[in-house]
């Protein structure tokens, strides 16, 4: 059975894919391990630039493939590049090779890899998306749902979702905007959009375990289970006529991020199959196109301090401290600092009205700090000597 699934999505993803880049990066390892599973190729336009912000696409095998980076390069690969995003298509860890949450620290592996060789591959890290199909759907909801989540507990399991994979673990690895092609959602609800499967499936295999006596695993493995209001904004797409993950799971998942007031929206594709029709379809490929292409002017706009959500350039040359009543923003619960390639200075809770940015050296800096209603607020700071 399960190399039927692996053959069904390995012919739905066939590459016949043209000379639609500048240039190619083939089996980059981003972990340094020398594993075939942890390669990744990199495509820039065909447009040459300084430098280009990145979407990553994961590929679809309901998680039974290690080696399947390059798949619909031919039409969602083929679409980000004609609009200027370079692509990242990495490989990652089958069920076969490891349990999650092997799979997600592979992925934010990459994404780390992304920010720490930016210069090298000409990757503007101001905006990183992903997008995936069926279960790199799945990864790619999760990386969205589980920014700046560590560790997470439901009933008696925790579980690292994080990882240490790779060379750039001071880097971030938060994404700025989500592409779900019918990926498997929540887990509870895939038989009938009413309960788990009971049988062997995926999803047992990828948890190790039936599913009946792993239910906490279960929850943690869905990208539903970590819905908050800081999540960035998602278009989700899916099949009407899709028989192997069930429409109803985008629809869950787009209630729950709405009702938790994350920007979402569902594109249920009439007659749409599980990939045929939805994913190799132009009018949906450019949707996807336009919505990274808003979301990323919508990120630059709010660094580069445009809107009314993003005040004037805060300078600490004479003071460490910055005050925090002066911003149009509620109780500030915790901050972060990145760089401008991305990595994180220094993260932490507020101290009341202010927080400290000592011992930085000059430059300027992206301070995204997040309240307890879920408001989230990008300053740039600038720090000279």
């Amino acid at each position: 059975m399960k190399k039927l699934i692996l053959l069904a999505f390995l012919l739905t993803n066939l590459v016949c894919f043209g000379q639609q880049f500048s240039q190619k990066w083939s089996n980059i390892n981003y972990v340094g391990d020398n594993q075939g599973f942890h390669n990744l190729d990199i495509y820039l336009p065909k447009v040459v630039k300084d430098k280009y912000p990145v979407v990553v696409y994961i590929y679809g095998s309901a998680w039974y493939s290690n080696n399947s980076k390059g798949a619909d390069m031919n039409t969602i690969g083929a679409a980000l590049l004609d609009a200027g995003f370079a692509v990242v298509t990495p490989n990652h860890r089958s069920s076969g090779d490891a349990k999650f949450p092997a799979q997600i620290h592979d992925i934010k592996a990459v994404i780390r890899f992304i920010r720490g060789k930016s210069t090298e591959y000409k990757f503007d890290t101001t905006f990183v998306g992903i997008s995936g199909s069926s279960s790199g759907g799945h990864l790619a909801s999760l990386a969205g749902t589980t920014n700046n989540v560590k560790d997470y507990t439901v009933g008696s399991v925790t579980m690292n979702i994080e990882g240490t994979l790779g060379n750039y673990t001071q880097y971030s690895s938060e994404v700025d905007a989500v592409c779900d092609w019918f990926g498997p959602i929540d887990f509870f609800k895939m038989e009938n959009c009413n309960t788990y499967k009971s049988g062997n499936s995926p999803e047992s295999d990828i948890i190790g375990g039936p599913l009946p006596s792993n239910l906490d695993k279960l929850r943690l493995l869905g990208p539903i289970t970590y819905i908050d209001p800081t999540d960035p904004p998602f278009l989700i797409f899916h099949g009407s006529s899709d028989n192997v993950v069930p429409s109803c799971q985008s629809q869950f998942f787009n209630t729950a991020l709405k009702n938790a007031g994350v920007e979402s929206e569902y594109v249920l594709v009439q007659n749409g199959q599980h990939g045929p029709g939805v994913n190799n379809v132009q009018a949906n490929l450019q949707k996807m196109v336009t919505f990274f292409q808003n979301e990323r002017e919508a990120v630059v706009t709010s660094i580069y301090g445009t809107t009314n959500k993003s005040a004037s350039l805060i300078i600490i040359s004479e003071n460490s401290t910055v005050d925090l009543s002066t911003l149009s923003i509620g109780k500030v619960e915790k901050f972060e600092l990145v760089d401008m390639s991305g990595r994180l200075i220094t993260a932490g809770s507020s101290d009341g009205n202010q927080i400290y940015l000592g011992g930085l050296n000059n430059g300027i800096y992206i301070l995204s700090l997040y309240t307890s209603n879920g408001e989230k607020l990008v300053q740039r700071v600038a720090n000279w000597k």
